[in-house]
Formats: C-alpha cells, sequence, structure tokens
C-alpha cells in the first residue's frame, strides 16, 4: 500500500478511538457493551487498560506500516545526493572524482555530489616520517569524525593508509578495481636502480622502501615526505639522488611518464594494500549502502582482505618494514607472497601460501601468525625502537657502512 493511504488508515482509526471513548464515558448509545458500562466515569479501569493498549497496538502497527512502505520507497528509487570526503592533495582528489563518476548513475537524475575536502594531520606534518609521528591513523582521524558525525556520507581512501581497524561503526563498502601496485623508481641522474653507486642519497618516507633498498645497495637514506608534485620538486631541486613513488599514484594523475624504471616485484615487493581504493561508510547506512555497494570489485577485495590480515597479525601499523601481495592466479587459486625486513634491510622472513580466494583472509592470518613466531618478539621490539629512531626531514641522510 502507499504511505498516504496507511496514513489516511491510521487517522481514521483514532479518530473513531477517540469518538468510542467520549461515547463511552458519556453514557452514549453509541458503547453498546454493557459490561463497558460503569456508574459514574464510564470505562472501569480494566476495561479501559484494553481499550487502550488495543488503541495504542493499532496506532503502533499503522505507524510501523507506514514507515516501512517509506522505507521501501527510498531503497527502490536512486540517491538524491552524495557527500564525499577526502584529504586535498591532487592524488586524493582523482581518486574522489572516480568514485563520483561511478556513483553518479546510483543517483538520481540531476542529484548532486559534493567532494568535501578535509584536512589531515598527516597532510600537516611533513617534517618527520610517518612511523615517528603515529603511523597512518593519522591520515584517516579527521575523516573518521566527519563521517560518524554525518558531516559526510562516504570517505575515499588509498588502501594502503587505513589502518587495519577501521573506527567502529564504519565499514569498507566497497574497494574499486585495482590499479598497478608496483613500486617506480624515479631519477634524473640514474637510468634503473641497478645503477646507484654507493653512497647515493636515496629520498623516502617509507620503511618498507628504505629496507629494500638497504637490503641490495650501500645507499644513503634521508626522510621524504610530501605529496607526490612536492617530492618531484625536490628531487628536481637535487635534494637527493632517486626517490620511489607507487605507479598506481602515477597513473591516477596522468604523471607515470615521470617514472625512470617500473620496479618488478623481484625487485621491491609493494606495501600491503597498495593502488587499492576503498571506500568507507558508517555500518548504519543502508541508504548509502545501496548506492555504492554495488562499486564493489570482488577480486580487489579478496586481495587486499588477505594482505591487511597478514599486516594484522603482525603489527598493523606502518612502524614496521611489512611487504605484501596477493593475487587471483589463473587457477583461479588465490596467491600470496608477504615479507617483514629488519629496518636496516639485513634481515629477511618471508611466507608465501595459496588458498582458494574466499579463504584469503585466513590465509594471511595464518601465515602472518607462522612468520611472527619465527622472527621472534625481540625482533619486532627491535624494529619500534629503529622506528623511533628514524630521522627527521631535516636531518642529515644516514648512511650505511
Amino acid at each position: 500500500f502507499g504511505s498516504s493511504f496507511l496514513s489516511f488508515i491510521m487517522l481514521r482509526g483514532c479518530a473513531c478511538a477517540v469518538l468510542l471513548a467520549f461515547s463511552v464515558r458519556t453514557e452514549s448509545d453509541v458503547a453498546l457493551s454493557p459490561g463497558f458500562l460503569q456508574s459514574g466515569f464510564g470505562l472501569g479501569a480494566p476495561d479501559m487498560g484494553v481499550f487502550m493498549t488495543a488503541c495504542i497496538a493499532g496506532f503502533a502497527v499503522a505507524t510501523g506500516l507506514v514507515g516501512r512502505a517509506r522505507s521501501l520507497r527510498r531503497q527502490l528509487q536512486p540517491h538524491a545526493g552524495l557527500r564525499i570526503g577526502t584529504r586535498g592533495s591532487p592524488l586524493a582528489l582523482a581518486q574522489a572524482r572516480d568514485v563520483e563518476s561511478r556513483a553518479r548513475d546510483r543517483l538520481e537524475q540531476g542529484g548532486k555530489v559534493d567532494i568535501c575536502v578535509i584536512s589531515t594531520e598527516g597532510d600537516r606534518i611533513l617534517d618527520r616520517a610517518l612511523a615517528d609521528v603515529g603511523g597512518k591513523g593519522l591520515f584517516t582521524k579527521e575523516l573518521d569524525r566527519a563521517l560518524l558525525s554525518g558531516e559526510v556520507d562516504c570517505c575515499v581512501h588509498s588502501m594502503k593508509d587505513v589502518p587495519t581497524a577501521v573506527a567502529p561503526g564504519t565499514e569498507i563498502v566497497s574497494y574499486l578495481p585495482r590499479e598497478d601496485t608496483r613500486d617506480v623508481f624515479i631519477s634524473a641522474r640514474y637510468a634503473s636502480i641497478s645503477d646507484l653507486p654507493d653512497g647515493a642519497v636515496v629520498g623516502t618516507a617509507s620503511l618498507r622502501r628504505q629496507a629494500q633498498i638497504l637490503s641490495r645497495r650501500k645507499v644513503a637514506v634521508t626522510n621524504f615526505r610530501g605529496n607526490v608534485q612536492t617530492r618531484l620538486r625536490k628531487l628536481a631541486a637535487g635534494m637527493v639522488d632517486c626517490t620511489f613513488l607507487a605507479v598506481a599514484g602515477l597513473k591516477r594523475l596522468g604523471m607515470v611518464s615521470e617514472a625512470t624504471q617500473i620496479l618488478e616485484w623481484s625487485d621491491m615487493l609493494p606495501a600491503i594494500a597498495q593502488g587499492a581504493v576503498g571506500i568507507q561508510i558508517r555500518s548504519n547506512d543502508s541508504t548509502i549502502r545501496e548506492v555504492l555497494s554495488p562499486l564493489d570489485d570482488r577480486p580487489t577485495r579478496l586481495a587486499v582482505e588477505t594482505e591487511r590480515a597478514f599486516l594484522r597479525s603482525l603489527d598493523g601499523s606502518c612502524r614496521t618494514p611489512i611487504a605484501g601481495q596477493a593475487w587471483i592466479r589463473q587457477d583461479n587459486r588465490l596467491a600470496f607472497r608477504g615479507q617483514v625486513f629488519s629496518a636496516d634491510g639485513k634481515q629477511l622472513f618471508e611466507r608465501v601460501g595459496d588458498c582458494v580466494p574466499s579463504d584469503g583472509a585466513a590465509l594471511g592470518k595464518a601465515l602472518g601468525e607462522d612468520l611472527r613466531r619465527e622472527a621472534g618478539e625481540e625482533f619486532f621490539a627491535e624494529l619500534q625502537r629503529a622506528a623511533s629512531e628514524h630521522a627527521a626531514a631535516n636531518a642529515p641522510p644516514t648512511r650505511v657502512p
């Protein structure tokens, strides 16, 4: 039934109830049952209790039916608008615009989409390494607050920046199809990573990249924070000899030509969830879920959830040099390779495995727990100490003998 018809029935029932109560209290002939008549005041206490309970129950049922009808109508109709929360970097805005273009077909014709830029602490603190000032949560805390307060309807994230436990009351409702996950080497002086001489200055804020380059080359590493454009400007100014970026970000910005060399996984295993974009919503917002859940790419979700389970078992932050990649093979099995390094790159622990895709998260968790047992708690304690001593951006490079 339409909600207007149900509203009419509900109002008519209430009017009849009021008329009946008035008639009984005035001993009118409308109250036909002799048992309802009492001397002096109309309905007696037991009869009045039953009568009022019936009225309230009828009102509640009618109200519920009207609410349900309205809810169904909202679900069947496209949503009228969408407010997308995002960081303000060019890459973050490119990702938010991608979500906007994909979501427009789910909105009412002319439905408005607002991209709401939210400044995060991670964007403001550029003079220290990320591991020194709180890790990945620096990029998400303000976005979480905006989402939970209702300021925005969803938030768009680079999943490698998202802590393994999202804010309570929220969830990742969709993953966009994953981009190329590899890293790139960028240098105006050297054609490839193998050309780097001893003592070359490498700029990176990533402990994972630092450990992997130190495991292969005798170079100096200095902290190198900022968005893609900022880091490329620093490189052009000669502050360092080379740097590393994710090829996914360069592709989304139309800047892949800046890459000197695209690194295969054998040269540098990518970060957990690198190249993946996730959309976060309030868990109880069924309307926004209806709009955004169809955007979910299942192969990306299976791979990223495997990788994040591995990370969660080991540490759950960016204070350890952890790398990992999951992918669906041609035989339709999910394969995973994960690594954890010491900060100086001298120690490496690795796990590989495969499973049916639906068991990916369990595989990642099991491999992470097994690796942690082998490495030992003292290894991870030492990683935390090393991370706490990570150089600030204006500190001299740490040279490796």
